[in-house]
């Protein structure tokens, strides 16, 4: 199974939650914008999206919009503009969402029944 990383941004001081997010993604890592609007995706998709990185050898950050979503800049910044759904979901349940489609993902390329 693959590492999962967390990664805490703190507040800077006259930095909006987007700026900051936005400066704690490094060069290196694919960036993934979760925006409701973005394409919609299944769990087969997403699995396919981790191989391609997997293979690319690149990390992957996600950045989950604020109540006024993200500005064009950021969507313009990311590799893929995904959707989780069509509804608006509070931030936390997003990222509970995230995680168990990132462990489906990793249960359908490992063959693992799970998914089903």
């Amino acid at each position: 199974m693959e590492r999962l990383e967390l990664v805490v941004v703190s507040a800077r001081r006259g930095r909006t939650n987007e700026q900051r997010l936005l400066d704690a993604v490094r060069e290196r890592e694919t960036l993934v914008v979760l925006d409701r609007c973005g394409t919609a995706v299944s769990s087969e998709d997403l699995a396919a999206l981790m191989a391609e990185w997997r293979m690319q050898g690149r990390d992957v950050a996600f950045l989950v919009g604020g109540v006024e979503g993200l500005s064009p800049q950021a969507r313009q910044r990311a590799n893929h503009v995904l959707s989780l759904s069509r509804l608006t979901l509070p931030h936390l349940l997003v990222r509970v969402v995230l995680a168990e489609q990132l462990y489906r993902a990793a249960m359908i390329l490992a063959g693992h029944p799970y998914h089903r």
